[in-house]
């Protein structure tokens, strides 16, 4: 899945733009433009993955940015990892065989966990799960409800039912720009025999070098790449 640490760009889309938000809270958005174009930019750049959220369907529960998500697989060559609003298995293999190479279940996750399995079953290795964490418990709902579950506990749950990655994101630190804490995303690396996947508060080169000594696979990037604090070139080159 990740044969070495990789800078995954995202594309978050809202109302079929391309937005950041501040620590998820509807309302803090910066929008940039087209999604379709954004993908490009990014493969341009040498992304090997593309991270892909549809944030009306992680708020209200259904997918409204389909038609922009099915855009950037006709437009570009790249494996590609979508969540946001895929709530039952049936919705998370149709996209799996549409073209989506990994869908990433949240709230679904955690309400049913039994899920993880069922699409597992059909696509080994195809189901990332999303452990977005605030003051040390997950949150679900677009990061609106707190669980009370602890991210490594979850983790090592969810790698048992069968899924191929965990997305870890870091709330405390998300969109604000502030750097990284390194210590939560290790306790779930640690936890797990999976890929992890980093998410949250990345905003110079120093933290992404930081995120790779975690033991993390990969890491999310959004804000820092839209906001030209370096380029995915640069964080590419800054690995090497």
């Amino acid at each position: 899945m990740f044969p070495t640490f990789e800078v995954v760009p995202a594309v978050d889309m809202q109302d079929g733009e391309v937005v950041q938000l501040v620590q998820g809270e509807k309302g803090t958005e910066t929008t940039y433009g087209d999604p379709v174009e954004a993908a490009e930019k990014w493969v341009g750049q040498g992304a090997r993955t593309l991270h892909l959220v549809d944030l009306d369907g992680a708020f209200e529960g259904e997918r409204k940015n389909a038609d922009a998500v099915e855009s950037i697989l006709d437009a570009v060559d790249v494996e590609v990892q979508l969540g946001g609003g895929i709530r039952t298995a049936e919705d998370a293999i149709d996209l799996l065989e549409r073209g989506v190479d990994r869908v990433i279940l949240g709230t679904a996750a955690i309400e049913n966990p039994d899920i993880v399995a069922e699409i597992s079953e059909a696509h080994p290795g195809s189901v990332i799960v999303s452990l977005d964490a605030k003051d040390g418990e997950v949150l679900v709902s677009g990061w609106t409800e707190s669980t009370g579950i602890d991210p490594a506990e979850a983790a090592t749950r969810y790698e048992e039912l069968g899924a191929g990655a965990i997305l870890f994101t870091d709330v405390d630190v998300e969109g604000r720009m502030e750097g990284v804490q390194t210590n939560p995303v290790s306790r779930v690396a640690e936890a797990v025999g999976i890929p992890v996947v980093a998410s949250g508060g990345v905003a110079i080169l120093d933290d992404v070098r930081a995120l790779r000594e975690t033991g993390a696979a990969a890491v999310v990037v959004g804000s820092a790449l839209y906001g030209g604090a370096f380029t995915l070139t640069e964080a590419r080159e800054a690995l090497d």
